[in-house]
C-alpha cells in the first residue's frame, strides 16, 4: 500500500507520519506505535519530495510531499520473542464431546490468528489436534472461537466443534450467565474481599498502547463487575516485594476487566506494567474455571483448569 501526504509545517518526519497514518482507514483499527514508524523510516520505505529519508528525526519544513510504502502484514506483525511453539495433546484437553472442546491454554500463545497468518495460535492448534484424531476428514474440522484470553493468560478456554452449538454458547457469554473465575497474583499486601462495579472503556488514544479504565457511560463506558475473594499473601520466586493471591469472579467480560479493576484498587497484577504492576516474566493471570450450560443437553458443566503453580508457568 502506497500513501502520499502533504506537510505544511515544521515537524519531525516520525511525528508527522504517526499523526497522518493514524487517520488512514486501513490502519485505523490497529495500534500505530512510535517503534513501528521508526522501523518504517529506517527500512527506507519513506521518501520526502522524491528522496528516500531513513532518519526518523528528519525535519520537514514548508511544503513537503511525504510518501510511504506499507506492507500492512509486516507493519503490524511483531512476533514476541517469547511466543511458544505449542502442540495440543490429550493432556491439555479438559473436556471434549461432539459439540464442544475445552482446553488448558498455555501462556505466551495468542488464541487466534494475528494479521500474519503464520504465527502460532491456539485455534490452529485445536484444529490440528482434531484433524489428527480424524485423519479421514477431507477438510480441516470446524472450530468456533467463543471467547478469548490475552496472550499471556493461561487456563481454561472453550471452543465449539459444531455450528449448532454456537448460538447457545454465544448467548451465555453475551448475557453473562457463564461463571468465569480466574486466579491472579497482584502486587501489594492482602486486603479483605471486595467487589468492583463500574463502567469501563478505552482511555488511551488510538495511536498509543490500548489501555482501559473507568469511563462514564456517556463517553462509551460499559458496565463491568468483578468480585475478588480468598485474598492471601504469596511468595513469588524471582520477585521481591509484597504479593497476594486473588480469586476473581467475572460477572461481565470487558476488555482488560480484571487488570483494570485490580489496578484501580491499588493491586495491579504482577507483570502488568501497563496498569502499574511490577515487571515480571509474564502477566500473572490464570483462567481457573468455567461454569456453563451444555449447548445441546442443557446440563450444567463445570470445567476447571486447576490452580497453577505460577513459579513454573
Amino acid at each position: 500500500m502506497r500513501k502520499k501526504f502533504l506537510s505544511t509545517q515544521t515537524v519531525s518526519l516520525n511525528e508527522f507520519l504517526k499523526a497522518e497514518l493514524c487517520k488512514v482507514e486501513e490502519l485505523a483499527s490497529h495500534e500505530v506505535s512510535n517503534s513501528k514508524i521508526r522501523r518504517l523510516i529506517v527500512a527506507g520505505c519513506v521518501s520526502v519530495n522524491g528522496r528516500t529519508v531513513t532518519r526518523p528525526g528528519f525535519e520537514l519544513r514548508g511544503k513537503s510531499i511525504v510518501e510511504c510504502d506499507i506492507d500492512i502484514e509486516k507493519f503490524f506483525f511483531e512476533k514476541q520473542p517469547d511466543d511458544i511453539d505449542f502442540t495440543l495433546t490429550e493432556k491439555d484437553v479438559l473436556f471434549e464431546d461432539e459439540y464442544i472442546i475445552c482446553v488448558n491454554k498455555p501462556a505466551f500463545l495468542p488464541v487466534e490468528q494475528t494479521i500474519v497468518g503464520n504465527r502460532k495460535n491456539l485455534h490452529d492448534c485445536v484444529v490440528d489436534y482434531l484433524w489428527k484424531k480424524n485423519p479421514s476428514f477431507r477438510n480441516p474440522p470446524y472450530v468456533g472461537i467463543m471467547h478469548r484470553l490475552d496472550r499471556e493468560t493461561s487456563g481454561v478456554i472453550l471452543f465449539t466443534k459444531q455450528r449448532v452449538a454456537n448460538k447457545s454458547i454465544f448467548e451465555q457469554f453475551e448475557k453473562h450467565t457463564i461463571t468465569k473465575t480466574y486466579i491472579a497474583v497482584a502486587c501489594g499486601k492482602p486486603v479483605k474481599d471486595f467487589t468492583v462495579e463500574n463502567t469501563i472503556g478505552r482511555i488511551s488514544a488510538k495511536s498509543q498502547a490500548a489501555k482501559w479504565g473507568s469511563l462514564p457511560e456517556s463517553r462509551g463506558g460499559l458496565y463491568a463487575k468483578t468480585a475478588f475473594s480468598k485474598i492471601s499473601g504469596v511468595n513469588v520466586k524471582g520477585a521481591s516485594g509484597d504479593f497476594c493471591l486473588v480469586h476473581c469472579e467475572l460477572f461481565t467480560g470487558r476488555t482488560h476487566q480484571i487488570r483494570v479493576h485490580l489496578s484501580e484498587k491499588g493491586l495491579p497484577l504482577l507483570g502488568d506494567t501497563l496498569y502499574g504492576g511490577k515487571d515480571f516474566k509474564r502477566i500473572m493471570l490464570h483462567s481457573d474455571c468455567l461454569v456453563f450450560k451444555h449447548p445441546v443437553s442443557g446440563e450444567e458443566m463445570t470445567v476447571r483448569a486447576g490452580s497453577p503453580d505460577f513459579n513454573n508457568l
